[in-house]
């Protein structure tokens, strides 16, 4: 009879360990089990070890660290009529595991598409210059967008950020136009702002030099001084007209 007694409690044992082995989970720290009993939401549960009611108790893990998604890229048309690609990345993670379960199929996926669909539609509503400009702004605008939709799902979006924006060809050769324009457009203000300070700075040396005459042949005995200085054959010195005036009645008299 003890015989038989020992098979007995092997296989309750056996049983035991199967009960055991169904029954006992390990929920990770960046992790949550939303359990159902009987179909029913129960609770979130972890992180640690947790105790399942094997063949009543199922639960769903849900990983609650921040997912990158890369959103494809997508065909718009900006508000001015020029067609590029725009890809982006967004930042999300799950703040409520049960809502995340029970009102979405798959989180994911649907974040997705309303990542797409909300990046087309946002972009579809500005122009060009405003989207290679004030990207900072556009991201905020498409996170907050993004995170109203998803809120209801238990999912907390906390950037957006957009990219990469692909023109057409020809867009890009007369954006290259019209930055060199404004290049050249930009050297000959200040060529010109030159010019005129040039000519007022010249302006008022003529008017000291006119108060004092003898201070116009110290500038020219400067200047053949400053000439002198180079090994030149040939030295080609204006005189004023005036000087050679008054030296030629010298002569004739």
């Amino acid at each position: 009879m003890l015989y038989p007694m020992g098979i007995i409690w092997y296989i309750i044992g056996f049983f035991l360990f199967l009960f055991l082995i169904n029954a006992i989970r390990i929920i990770r720290e960046y992790e949550r089990a939303v359990v159902f009993r009987l179909g029913r939401l129960l609770r979130a549960k972890g992180p640690g070890l947790i105790i399942l009611i094997p063949l009543i108790d199922k639960m769903v893990k849900v990983e609650l660290r921040t997912i990158t998604l890369d959103v494809p890229p997508q065909d718009i048309i900006t508000k001015d009529n020029v067609p590029v690609k725009v890809n982006a990345v967004v930042y999300f993670k799950v703040v409520n595991p049960e809502d995340a379960v029970v009102k979405i199929k798959n989180y994911y996926t649907a974040t997705s598409q309303i990542a797409q669909t909300t990046l087309r539609n946002i972009l579809g509503k500005s122009e060009l210059d405003e989207l290679l400009s004030q990207r900072e702004k556009i991201s905020q605008e498409l996170q907050q967008v993004i995170d109203e939709q998803t809120d209801p799902w238990g999912i907390k979006v906390s950037v957006v950020e957009v990219k990469d924006v692909e023109l057409p060809a020809t867009m890009q050769r007369a954006m290259a136009k019209q930055a060199e324009a404004e290049r050249e457009r930009r050297a000959k203000v200040i060529h010109a702002e030159g010019e005129f300070q040039a000519s007022a700075k010249l302006a008022d040396a003529a008017d000291v030099l006119s108060r004092n005459p003898a201070t116009i042949q110290l500038r020219f005995l400067q200047t053949l001084t400053e000439i002198s200085a180079e090994k030149n054959s040939t030295i080609v010195f204006p005189v004023p007209v005036n000087l050679m005036e008054s030296l030629m009645r010298k002569l004739e008299s």
